[in-house]
């Protein structure tokens, strides 16, 4: 089943990147008390996910920000390893990296692609979720082979 805007999130491990290394973290216990949009990527340093959907949300993390939300996350289907180098790379140091490194959030929400035939397995779609205190505000999900309803500028374009 997949989650729509007014669920709460299903309890997952995520692993969020941090300074002092991997750090695990509930989603009951991350999402809790506060505003965050999530913004998910089928994979770390693929092309469309490194070319517009990070940029954009580096781009615009401040404006994000000013209307009323904490934190701006992403997740993929990567292991914290992955985030951390991406994240360096990209210098996204106003993005909170999580490591859905076995997919276990992407399956709980319901919002997994077959990426095999690319030899990538199972992925995350590509969406933006505004989660308010664990449960989903707003939930935008891409079409396949999309990148449209998912970009920083849409979601600010509807705070």
């Amino acid at each position: 089943m997949t989650i729509k805007v007014g669920d709460r999130l299903p309890d997952a491990m995520l692993v969020k990147v941090t300074h002092e290394g991997p750090e695990q973290v509930e989603t009951a216990d991350y999402f809790a008390g506060r505003r965050v949009a999530l913004f998910a990527v089928p994979g770390a340093f693929t092309p469309t996910c490194s070319a517009q959907h990070l940029p954009g949300f580096i781009a615009q993390a401040d404006a994000i920000r000013a209307k009323r939300v904490d934190e701006i996350a992403c997740t993929a289907v990567n292991d914290a390893f992955v985030m951390k180098a991406w994240r360096q790379v990209n210098d996204a140091t106003a993005i909170t990296m999580l490591a859905d490194g076995n997919a276990d959030f992407a399956k709980a929400i319901g919002l997994t692609l077959d990426g095999s035939k690319f030899g990538m397995g199972t992925r995350s779609q590509r969406y933006t979720m505004l989660v308010h205190d664990g449960v989903v505000e707003q939930l935008f999900v891409e079409a396949p082979g999309e990148f449209k309803v998912s970009s920083a500028e849409h979601l600010l374009s509807v705070l």
